[in-house]
Formats: C-alpha cells, sequence, structure tokens
C-alpha cells in the first residue's frame, strides 16, 4: 500500500474516531496530569506505530484541540478536553433529560475567572455543613477580591486559619459558622483575609 493510499485510509476513519481519539487522550491527561508520550500513544490508542500517532496529534492541533508549547511539547488548549452539556434536568418533578449535545464545558473556564488570583483548599471539619460544604471538598479561593458581609472566606485569626461566613459588626469583622455547634468567632489581636470562596467542589465514591 503506497503512504498515499495510507493517509487517505486514515482520513476516512477520521469522523469516526477523532472523538474516541480525543476522549482517549483526555482521559490520560486527567489521571496523569500530563500529556502521554508517542510511545505511550501507541497503546492508548491502540495503533501500530508513532507515524499513525502524528496523525492523530496533528488532526488534533488542526481541530484546536492540541498546540505546542515554545519548547514544542504538546498541551491540551485551554478551552479543549472538557466535557459534554447535553441538556438540563429539573430538580423538582421527574423530567427525561435527553444527551443532545449543547456546548462542551471546561471546569477550569467555568469555575474560575481570575486564575491568576485563585487557588484551592481541602476543607476539613463540619462548621459550614449548613452551606452545604463538607469535609473533603475542594474550595476554590479568590485572593484578590474584597469580601462582604455573606461571603465564605478564608480567614487567619490569631494564627490560626478557618473556613467562615464574613460579618461586619460596626468597624469589627466576625466570622460565623454555618454550624450551630460552633461558635462566633471574633479575632483577639489579629484577622487576616486570605481569599473568598467562589466554587465548591464535591468528587462522590464511585
Amino acid at each position: 500500500m503506497t503512504i498515499e493510499r495510507t493517509f487517505y485510509k486514515l482520513l476516512s476513519m477520521e469522523k469516526r474516531t477523532i472523538r474516541s481519539v480525543e476522549r482517549s487522550l483526555a482521559s490520560f491527561f486527567r489521571e496523569n496530569r500530563r500529556m502521554p508520550t508517542y510511545s505511550e500513544m501507541i497503546d492508548i490508542l491502540m495503533v501500530r506505530s508513532k507515524s499513525v500517532v502524528y496523525f492523530w496529534v496533528q488532526k488534533l492541533i488542526e481541530q484546536g484541540l492540541l498546540e505546542r508549547d515554545r519548547k514544542g511539547f504538546l498541551r491540551p488548549v485551554k478551552s479543549s478536553f472538557g466535557l459534554p452539556l447535553v441538556g438540563d434536568v429539573q430538580a423538582g418533578f421527574p423530567s427525561p433529560a435527553e444527551e443532545e449535545l449543547q456546548d462542551v464545558i471546561s471546569f477550569d473556564e467555568y469555575l474560575i475567572t481570575r486564575p491568576e488570583n485563585s487557588f484551592i483548599i481541602k476543607v476539613r471539619g463540619d462548621s459550614m455543613i449548613g452551606e452545604g460544604i463538607m469535609e473533603g471538598d475542594l474550595a476554590i479561593l479568590d485572593k484578590g477580591k474584597e469580601p462582604k458581609n455573606g461571603d465564605i472566606v478564608l480567614a487567619e485569626v490569631d494564627g490560626e486559619w478557618t473556613l467562615k461566613y464574613f460579618k461586619r459588626e460596626g468597624k469589627r469583622v466576625v466570622l460565623e459558622a454555618a454550624n450551630p455547634n460552633y461558635p462566633t468567632i471574633r479575632a483577639k489581636s489579629e484577622l487576616r483575609i486570605g481569599g473568598v470562596v467562589t466554587a465548591v467542589i464535591r468528587k462522590y465514591r464511585v
């Protein structure tokens, strides 16, 4: 088989398999937090040679799903490797959720509007359980956002860090829990705000 015939054979497979190739690489990226090597892609994509891997890499670059950094290493485009948004579902009465692709969502872009000011912490304890924030959840915080009454903040109070509601009492700031078992916190000497919670993520074990 000539090189030209081989190329067109691969091209004919494109529409049928480009999504599966993307999903396979995205799965590896999520698990390992890096792109696979060409050798690893041979096994991941179940192909026979690096030339076939190169074909798919080029197609993903053309589709805007992959790009090369300044050193030539592959990396996912910021908006790529997202998950399909397939529709809405009612939280009240039952309603069928049809799997019709509406959009593709990257959770990095959806949850974080100012990545240069954002960081993540893991929640410990149950003081914010009334807000639906459980132990083990991941909280995304914006360290540059000015807190206002009712915001959930990460604060350092007299040398101890805590996650609580931000509230002003006149010129004084107090911190309140979302659990009646915890008292209102009033700093004795120092209170410093480390960031405002902008999103909370929970991963269920399956």
